[in-house]
């Protein structure tokens, strides 16, 4: 492991941010772990998911999110999108930043505007050591369905997922090679002790919480990027 790598993330990104549902919450709670959805729910070749599905599992229900349907020219030459999504599926994704989070919750409020969202922030220093053989950034959302796929400079492969020992040594331009470029962590397969990585629930009051987790909400509203002097 190596710890340079590491601090050097947290030093600027102190905090990671898992968005995800409310109805997700108690299964989450009592497994005390964040699981990828092909752990959760293995697809077979048709792995593609138009809207929410909601399944149970031995730690109670889950539900998937959709994934957005992605432009075939975004597609590197030899991935099709079934093995793309199948990468995608594979992984626990996080935030670096307030503000990429709050896009994402932003798109899914005007999506389902009755659904209940919440967004857990978990200690950055911690999760990499935790999980470090397991993690990758990336430079680009990697489920994201951009609108001008011609003018993008990359395309969709498992490549762009760069493995987090080889931070700052890849020499591949479509990864990132600063701390400001990383655009999202991700965990192969799960996230386990989530109750000692959590350092704040943004959540909408009146939702009911665990002590050992009510501790540590925050109003959802309060999620907001820092202010620039």
């Amino acid at each position: 492991m190596n710890e340079a790598i590491i601090e050097k993330i947290a030093r600027m990104r102190p905090l990671l941010y898992h968005f995800t549902r409310v109805a997700n919450l108690p299964s989450i709670i009592s497994s005390d772990r964040l699981l990828s959805a092909n752990s959760l729910h293995p697809c077979g070749p048709d792995n593609r998911r138009t809207q929410p599905v909601e399944i149970l599992h031995p730690a109670g229900i889950a539900i998937l999110n959709p994934h957005l349907r992605i432009a075939d020219s975004m597609m590197a030459e030899g991935v099709s999108q079934e093995d793309f999504r199948s990468w995608l599926n594979r992984h626990v994704f996080f935030w670096p930043t307030v503000r990429d989070c709050l896009q994402m919750l932003e798109v899914y409020r005007r999506r389902e505007p009755n659904s209940r969202f919440c967004v857990l922030a978990l200690d950055t220093r911690l999760l990499l050591a935790a999980h470090y053989a397991n993690i990758r950034l990336t430079r680009y959302d990697s489920g994201s369905s951009p609108r001008f796929p011609h003018r993008c400079s990359y395309r969709k492969s498992p490549e762009l997922f760069l493995p987090l020992h080889q931070f700052g040594s890849s020499t591949r331009a479509d990864t990132p090679a600063s701390v400001p470029e990383i655009k999202e962590v991700l965990a192969d397969g799960r996230v386990t002790g989530i109750a000692q990585l959590l350092r704040v629930i943004y959540i909408q009051p009146g939702e009911e919480l665990p002590d050992s987790w009510s501790r540590l909400r925050r109003p959802l509203e309060d999620l907001q990027p820092p202010t620039r002097p």
